[in-house]
């Protein structure tokens, strides 16, 4: 499996700080994205969380996920190669 993976974040954020604490080396293989600088960013996290701004929120292949568990995260990027 070569999973896509974005992570949709903001600073201050501690859930998203957790996060990229655990998936460690492999957070250079999920694509990024502020939700402070991006407006496109927030608004899709919007669409998927009731209207807020919930981070992190993980889209791996397609499906959304809020504040997943991060190993689910970590196996997915791993699989990246």
């Amino acid at each position: 499996m070569n999973a896509d993976v974005t992570i949709y974040w903001r600073p201050g954020c501690p859930f998203c700080t957790r996060l990229e604490a655990i998936i460690g080396a492999d957070r250079s293989k999920a694509q990024w994205r502020n939700i402070w600088q991006d407006a496109d960013a927030a608004e899709f996290v919007r669409s998927v969380n009731d209207g807020n701004e919930v981070v992190p929120t993980v889209v791996i292949d397609g499906i959304p996920m809020t504040n997943p568990d991060p190993a689910v995260v970590k196996e997915a990027l791993a699989a990246k190669g």
